[in-house]
């Protein structure tokens, strides 16, 4: 069978205040069309559908009419992430398995097993489901959604977190009876993944790192949770956000993996490239003048625009810059008119680590782990 993997749209998320729906709305129409001219059988999203547990009407709008038309031409297998409420994510899970799209949450709620497309559910119990096709090609697919804090305080209370993981992943593999292609699909953060700055520190910095020797024996490791696209041992992938969220990911290629399941594994494993968002890039200039130009230059893409000046900008050239439709954020670097030498430059710093130098500067001390965790989730980069 030929499998797509996606995951994290965070369909709702912002740059710097301003709503991205045309672009979301793109990128599942992009998605579509690639299932189209590549005949896939089966698209895993592998969770952070939404980027809040109460989404915007909107937002669930683009998501359910994006995914009605991937499913014209191949099944959706969706799990939700720690951004989803799962349970409203779930709700409409009954009439989407009727246009052949599958949504497993937390409840791990078994999938009904009836054909609406080429390719559907053959077999399905609590944490996994059996994809089948009428050229007699079967797929195993272990789903892990992201698991919440309920499903953490689940059974033993002296369980370790790694105990829990065995159990939860066991659980998933129960169902191979058959010597058949497999899958596991989920939303976690699995040890030596690379963290990019489009994901959230309050989310990461508790993070629960799952050991890469727990991920069970299959062809395909399905990940979601981590933006930038990588491979870890053991057939693991993160396909990453096919979009740039952050300035970060500037130079970063948004893509998806589409490759082919077959008897004896995964064969023709390629990074389609999404391209209808728009693109997040870095600039600089050393005056208004040319910082304007290059804007202009650049109007397809939103801009983080760097200043190297020797005055601070006035309220009118702020204003100029500003007319500039595509200009998300300014950062001006000043030097000294008489030394080769710049202030202190922090541009390169993250939220918590700009905090953490400003609370030791003012108390000369460690900030709290609580008051940090406050501060990142009032901070605009959510």
């Amino acid at each position: 069978m030929r499998i797509l993997h996606t995951s994290d749209l965070h369909i709702g998320k912002k740059i710097m205040g301003r709503e991205r729906y045309g672009e979301y709305r793109s990128v599942l129409s992009e998605i579509s069309d690639i299932c189209a001219a590549e005949n896939v059988d089966i698209v895993l999203i592998a969770g952070d559908i939404f980027d809040t547990y109460t989404p915007s009407a909107e937002a669930e709008e683009i998501f359910y009419n994006g995914v009605k038309v991937i499913a014209k031409y191949s099944a959706v297998l969706i799990i939700s992430g720690n951004h989803d409420d799962y349970v409203r994510l779930t709700a409409a899970a009954s009439l989407a398995e009727e246009i052949n799209v599958y949504i497993v949450g937390n409840d791990l709620r078994k999938i009904g097993c009836v054909a609406h497309g080429k390719t559907y559910p053959i077999e399905s119990d609590s944490g996994y489901v059996v994809f089948g096709n009428d050229k007699g090609e079967k797929v195993y697919i272990n789903t892990l959604p992201y698991p919440n804090e309920a499903r953490f305080r689940e059974g033993n209370s002296d369980e370790s977190f790694s105990d829990k993981m065995r159990r939860w992943i066991a659980f998933g593999e129960r169902g191979k009876a058959q010597k058949i292609p497999s899958i596991f699909l989920s939303h976690i953060f699995v040890a030596g993944g690379k963290v990019s700055d489009s994901e959230r520190e309050i989310d990461l910095g508790g993070a629960r790192a799952v050991p890469l020797s727990l991920l069970p024996e299959c062809d395909y490791c399905a990940l979601g949770h981590l933006h930038s696209r990588q491979k870890l041992d053991k057939n693991a992938y993160y396909c990453g956000a096919p979009m740039q969220f952050t300035f970060a990911e500037s130079n970063t290629v948004k893509s998806v993996n589409v490759f082919d399941l077959m008897g004896d594994g995964v064969q023709g494993l390629r990074q389609i490239e999404i391209c209808s968002s728009r693109k997040l890039i870095k600039l600089q200039a050393n005056c208004i003048e040319d910082g304007i130009k290059i804007l202009s230059a650049n109007a397809e893409a939103y801009v983080e625009l760097t200043l190297n000046l020797s005055a601070p900008i006035t309220p009118t050239e702020n204003a100029l810059l500003h007319s500039c439709e595509n200009l998300v954020s300014v950062k001006v670097e000043l030097f000294s008119q008489n030394s080769e030498e710049t202030r202190v430059s922090h541009k390169n710093k993250s939220s918590s680590q700009l905090f953490t130098d400003f609370y030791k500067s003012r108390y000369n001390d460690d900030v709290p782990d609580e008051l940090l965790r406050l501060f990142l989730s009032l901070t605009e980069e959510e």
